[in-house]
């Protein structure tokens, strides 16, 4: 019962206040939303959130009075030493009531309840980081094992292709039309094709393995296409950092840690005033303090209490958390920084990889045509079988390029909707329980980071346009272009000595 609430809330904390885009197929979905509800590290945040929230019950206690009963049974005995001295043991009993209000301790109390509320909100937000970092693990997990599983089946059609070539090779030696070196060289190559065969088996069972350790299943054996979580995500990577440090809970996490300490520094302050409570007592009690027979009395007060001296600690406490104050704005700047560097690079790898998609299947197309040429010429003896093994292996090293940038995109725009902490509602998940809304109306406010600019970076470099011209200056026998800033010029090749007989 505990671990479906704390996943039911889990799955509400983690969703970002944007609206859920297209839906992937439900295997994608299916491993997160599981991985959510099942994971031990957001159980474990989930715990430390709901012990955070009792904390600032236990300070807001500060604010009631306080009510203490005591009693006592015993003996007493006593001896007086006048002209005739006499020991007298008596019993002796008592029971009271005593009520405690508070009445003014520097606004100690009020600001160790905002700290506590601070902290609660920290774990909030901790909680829904680790959500959005599973989530995304769990999604790695499963673009991996399709992956492999499709890098499984590119090795064993690579070693099929060279068990076909290494058995046309036998029957040509057998029939004495072929050369014993051709056979071997096919059954080193078969040898290769099974060891990549093997590898990809291994790999395969990897992260499998890791799969089953995130989501806390293993995955099906049909897993079907995802389609790539292309929609929400923003036209430049300025927008994708901007709307990352906004929605970042982490950074919000640290900001909350930062109020925190702050309003630790003012608590830590109300130890320079006085202390001011309402006290009312009620007590009776037999034989007391020598006295014989029943006793009864009350009393009523106003009691201050201002400590003036006790050796610099308060001081000392003040120091101590002021420095930790500058610690915290520390740790929130570089919260920003991390996100801003995990976004940046996440958004340029969709624009890099999905350029590269284009080019490595034009490359496998290429090759694959290739081969198919080299294959025809082989049978009628105008290629060699070198030719045809080296083909078939860049037929199989395209493909295996082809396959590992489809995946590669599909991770990296799961990295980036994580990182701007949409990658839950992105894959189809919505709130579903009224702990979402425990920060609702949460600003940044004036604790925004400071040291954390928001520019992309420029990479300098030389145009598409210019290497064709320097390209086409080359194939005119007119000297290339000046190499770019910074780059020294390559030293012409210089014409081996000849070799006298």
């Amino acid at each position: 019962m505990y671990i479906k609430q704390h996943a039911r809330i889990a799955t509400a904390l983690c969703l970002a206040a944007s609206a859920v885009c297209a839906q992937p197929t439900d295997g994608l979905r299916n491993a997160v939303e599981q991985a959510v509800n099942t994971n031990p590290e957001i159980a474990s945040r989930f715990s430390a959130y709901r012990a955070s929230a009792d904390a600032v019950d236990v300070a807001r206690a500060g604010y009631f009075p306080r009510l203490d009963a005591t009693a006592s049974i015993g003996r007493e005995s006593e001896r007086n030493s006048g002209l005739n001295p006499e020991n007298r043991n008596t019993g002796r009993s008592a029971a009271g009531l005593s009520l405690t209000q508070l009445l003014w301790d520097g606004l100690g109390t009020r600001r160790d309840v905002a700290r506590s509320g601070h902290e609660r909100l920290a774990r909030y937000f901790e909680l829904r980081d680790t959500t959005e970092q599973v989530a995304l693990e769990a999604a790695r997990a499963h673009f991996d094992v399709q992956r492999y599983r499709r890098l499984v089946q590119l090795a064993e059609d690579n070693y099929v292709q060279h068990r076909y070539a290494f058995l046309q090779i036998q029957s040509r030696v057998k029939a004495g039309v072929g050369r014993g070196v051709d056979l071997e060289q096919a059954n080193a190559r078969i040898a290769l094709a099974e060891s990549n065969l093997t590898s990809e088996i291994a790999n395969l069972h990897d992260v499998t393995v890791r799969f089953q350790r995130i989501v806390g299943a293993a995955p099906s054996l049909t897993l079907p296409p995802t389609t790539p979580l292309r929609d929400g995500v923003p036209p430049s990577a300025s927008e994708a950092m901007a709307v990352a440090v906004r929605q970042s809970a982490a950074i919000s996490a640290s900001i909350e840690s930062l109020r925190a300490s702050r309003s630790l520094v003012e608590a830590r302050e109300a130890a320079y005033q006085p202390r001011v409570e309402a006290r009312l007592r009620s007590s009776v009690g037999r034989n007391l303090d020598g006295i014989q027979d029943q006793s009864r009395s009350s009393t009523a007060e106003i009691v201050l209490n201002w400590n003036l001296f006790n050796g610099g600690a308060d001081q000392a406490r003040v120091r101590q958390q002021t420095h930790l104050l500058r610690q915290a704005g520390d740790l929130r700047d570089k919260a920003c920084r991390d996100t801003r560097q995990v976004t940046a690079i996440a958004y340029n790898d969709t624009r890099k990889l999905a350029d590269q998609l284009v080019f490595l299947d034009r490359n496998t197309v290429a090759i694959e045509k290739a081969r198919d040429a080299y294959r025809q010429q082989f049978d009628i003896g105008q290629r060699s079988l070198l030719d045809l093994l080296n083909a078939e292996n860049e037929v199989y090293t395209a493909r295996r390029s082809f396959a590992n940038a489809r995946f590669d995109l599909d991770h990296a725009f799961a990295r980036t909707h994580a990182s701007m902490y949409q990658l839950v509602a992105q894959v189809g998940l919505s709130p579903t329980d009224s702990s979402s809304t425990e920060a609702e109306g949460w600003t940044q406010g004036d604790d925004a980071p400071t040291r954390c600019p928001l520019i992309p970076v420029e990479v300098g470099g030389v145009g598409r346009e210019e290497l064709d011209a320097r390209a086409v200056k080359l194939t005119t026998g007119t000297p290339p272009l000046a190499p770019p800033p910074g780059l020294a010029p390559r030293p012409a090749p210089t014409k081996p000595p000849t070799r006298r007989p």
